[in-house]
């Protein structure tokens, strides 16, 4: 059993961080000449129906990061002047702190562009960042299928999260769908409640008019209170009309009566409401400000350079990012297919000497209980460690 790779150590390079994705991201930042006709010819050879977890894409169709940072930005990039997460904890009753689990969750969903992904984590890839007292770390656990773990600590606030993430990509034709599987978790250790969730689908659609959407339906439940939302995500309809919707709606119910407590109504990227399904008034109250959340978010900053580990996402792909970044796309490229090609080597190496691959951070399960198997990863750790990057939204 090997629980390194090679082509990690060595050489430490620099680490290259690009600002977290926001609802004021300019597309010009990232998009490539004629991007949607390249996207139609990248697809034109792929069957409808086709698995796209294997699917390569040239670097004209990455972002500079690698989706760790993606997936680790939704949970330590915030902006304005609400802690949502600390709202969490500090609620007074299981409610308050229900309701203030439904806006975390919502703030979870962030804006994706249109012909862009992030890179493909290479098996064993890292990315380890903090903000204040919260320490977050991802690893790619698994490459086939790919695989992410999350675990998040906050010892000061008695806070742990425990998330797991397999996306499966298939393409129809005229969209792509990625289902998002794997189980989230968010403890308030101080208050004996787990809360458990999924994550709604990413659609993006290339016709009548291109664009992305995140859709389908999300639950969060916590088993101690008997408290369970019912949230639904809607895009925009087929032919595209009636504007940003980024809609979210659902209720929140008291399971042990089956009686709805509250109605949940917005955008996920403007304003969420709840309201009391006993108000006569139907007075709305606000639980979460999208426009504020993931508005101006602060790009994160390494602050010890030498604790950088050679996994880490910014590490590994620093070059390829840099690439990206001057649209020297002939560079990108070569620097990509380096890493893939040392990442092939590798796993031929394994193949031959009869090993596999154990993860450093977290353990990692299947279940076969459904039709798909179903990955669940447990962190070997208690606690998060402090980390040499840094996120401060209100620097």
């Amino acid at each position: 059993m090997v629980s390194e790779n090679k082509h990690m150590s060595g050489t430490k390079k620099s680490a290259v961080l690009t600002p977290p994705l926001s609802i004021d991201t300019s597309e010009a930042d990232y998009t490539a000449p004629n991007l949607i006709q390249r996207v139609f010819s990248l697809f034109k050879n792929v069957r409808p129906g086709s698995d796209l977890t294997k699917f390569q894409l040239p670097p004209l169709f990455n972002l500079p990061k690698s989706s760790l940072q993606c997936f680790g930005e939704s949970l330590y990039c915030i902006g304005g002047s609400d802690d949502i997460l600390s709202r969490c904890n500090d609620g007074k009753s299981s409610i308050d702190r229900f309701t203030a689990v439904v806006a975390w969750s919502i703030s979870t969903t962030r804006p994706v562009i249109f012909g862009l992904a992030p890179f493909n984590p290479i098996l064993g890839e890292t990315h380890h960042v903090s903000n204040g007292t919260l320490n977050v770390l991802l690893e790619q656990v698994s490459h086939h299928p790919p695989v992410t773990a999350l675990h998040a600590t906050d010892e000061k606030r008695k806070m742990e999260m425990i998330w797991s993430q397999q996306t499966i990509p298939k393409f129809y034709g005229t969209s792509v769908e990625a289902v998002v599987q794997g189980k989230r978790e968010l403890k308030l250790l101080s208050h004996g409640e787990n809360y458990v969730m999924n994550t709604p689908k990413l659609s993006i659609r290339f016709i009548p008019v291109p664009r992305t959407d995140w859709t389908g339906n999300v639950t969060i439940r916590c088993e101690e209170s008997g408290l369970l939302a019912e949230l639904c995500y809607t895009g925009k309809s087929f032919l595209g009309f009636g504007g940003n919707n980024r809609s979210v709606k659902g209720r929140i119910i008291d399971t042990s009566t089956s009686k709805t407590i509250y109605e949940v109504d917005g955008h996920w990227d403007r304003v969420v409401t709840i309201r009391d399904v006993m108000d006569k008034h139907k007075t709305k109250t606000v639980i979460y400000n999208g426009k504020e959340a993931l508005s101006n978010l602060k790009t994160p900053e390494v602050k010890d350079e030498q604790g950088l580990w050679t996994s880490e996402s910014a590490v590994v792909w620093s070059e390829v990012m840099q690439s990206v970044l001057n649209k020297d796309w002939a560079k990108a490229r070569e620097a990509k297919q380096e890493i893939e090609e040392k990442e092939r080597e590798l796993s031929k190496e394994r193949k031959l000497k009869g090993e596999n691959w154990v993860p450093k951070y977290f353990n990692l399960s299947k279940s076969n209980s459904s039709k798909e198997e179903v990955y669940e990863c447990s962190p070997k750790q208690k606690w998060v460690p402090p980390a040499p990057i840094v996120c401060n939204p209100f620097l």
